[in-house]
């Protein structure tokens, strides 16, 4: 396919070619020269004014990098309509440098690209003036707009990649200074607390008071899924085998906490010091481990706070299988089934403190098999429902049978997980 002059195969300015086309116009450059100074005060002065990013004090640094590439930018210009082929390095490595700049003096890339623009046209202007003063041809003019906006393309270009280079450093550094900071909060034994402040004053983190440590199920894909999009002040590791957060405030922090899910199930520890983070990352383990084996209610994020006298139960299954069977030790010479009917019985009588209407409608029962029910119970229990202290153990054994039961039941066979999203 043929192109036209000065461009390339897909349209786009060749900016070499438009250096070639002017260079019959050296002399007109040269008398240009004398101008740069003005010509950089002026662009500076309009990119103050139109990049409100940019509407600061020109002082220090920050007058040394934007004054200096604007009048690299401006002489290298004039150099290439001198020379097509002179040497790219220099101003390469000015605005190379200038958007590494940028970027850790905390300004955006839209305010960036729109600096180089501004004053791109601010420079054409006065150029356009004193090339007509000068008696340059509209025609050439023309080919100048060209190449001064093909030109400040490749400016943007290269200050965005010099721009981009640098957030990729930082970002990388800092993400993986902020992946040890969570290893470090959660090791047990505890880190020292020294050692974590100074490491977080690294990340831009706050060690806060207390924390609460979040666990998510582990996919497959999940180093396929989107970047989490929480709130800086939460450490985030989504990408190990046994993915967690770190936060100071849940309530607050983990709003959108659905969104990061992606089909995953989620448990919430409790709130502790920065010294018991590995005690909340524990708990929040061990319930997501109930709610996958279908001891506690199925929900995509869960509480642990909601559960704890659950999970006190369970959290040494070997010392309540203890106290169940010798709590329970009375009915042993009993069928499983009769021995379910009774436990369940005598569990809702505990609960009701003898209703035998409530019980039989809580259990779906007619009041006369409770009362039945009920003297076996007497029977084979005795004195031990008229003791305080053997009730309280009666309730806890009881209550402890229902959740070893539902454990043993969902062993083999965890609840599957809700559908992705």
């Amino acid at each position: 396919m043929a192109t036209s002059p000065g461009r390339r195969a897909d349209g786009l300015p060749d900016t070499q070619l438009l250096w070639a086309q002017l260079r019959d116009r050296v002399d007109v450059t040269e008398r240009m020269r004398p101008m740069v100074p003005q010509m950089v005060r002026v662009a500076v002065t309009e990119i103050q004014r139109s990049v409100p990013e940019y509407a600061v004090p020109l002082e220090g640094k920050f007058r040394d990098v934007l004054v200096g590439a604007v009048d690299m930018a401006i002489t290298q210009f004039l150099d290439n309509i001198r020379n097509p082929h002179a040497s790219q390095v220099d101003w390469e490595k000015t605005f190379r440098y200038a958007g590494r700049v940028e970027y850790l003096e905390g300004r955006s890339l839209d305010a960036l690209q729109a600096a180089v623009r501004v004053g791109s046209r601010r420079v054409w202007r006065m150029v356009s003036t004193a090339g007509r003063q000068l008696g340059v041809h509209p025609t050439r003019l023309f080919a100048v707009a060209d190449a001064i906006f093909a030109y400040t393309n490749e400016i943007c270009t290269v200050a965005l990649k010099g721009y981009l280079e640098t957030q990729a450093q930082h970002t990388g550094a800092v993400e993986r200074r902020r992946r040890q900071l969570m290893k470090l909060i959660l090791a047990d034994p505890p880190a020292p607390l020294p050692a974590i402040t100074e490491l977080a004053a690294t990340t831009g983190w706050s060690v806060p008071a207390r924390l609460a440590v979040v666990v998510l199920e582990y996919r497959e894909d999940q180093h396929q899924l989107p970047a989490s999009a929480l709130d800086r002040r939460v450490l985030v590791d989504l990408e190990s085998n046994q993915p967690c957060l770190i936060t100071a405030d849940p309530e607050t922090d983990l709003r959108s906490l659905s969104d990061e899910l992606h089909g995953r199930r989620a448990a919430i520890g409790p709130a502790v010091r920065v010294s018991e983070a590995h005690r909340s990352l524990d708990v929040a383990r061990r319930t997501l481990r109930l709610v996958q084996r279908g001891v506690l209610p199925e929900r995509q994020i869960t509480w642990c706070r909601d559960h704890l006298s659950t999970l006190a139960l369970l959290s040494d299954t070997f010392l309540v299988t203890q106290l169940t069977r010798r709590a329970m030790a009375p009915l042993a010479a009993l069928t499983p089934k009769q021995r379910d009917r009774l436990a369940t019985t005598l569990l809702a009588w505990l609960d009701t403190r003898g209703g035998i209407n409530e019980i039989a409608t809580r259990l779906a029962i007619h009041p006369q098999t409770v009362r039945y029910r009920m003297r076996l119970i007497d029977d084979l229990l005795g004195e031990q429902l008229s003791d305080k202290n053997q009730r309280l153990t009666l309730e806890i054994a009881l209550r402890a049978h229902q959740l070893l039961s539902k454990l043993e039941a969902g062993a083999d066979e965890p609840r599957a997980r809700p559908p992705a999203g």
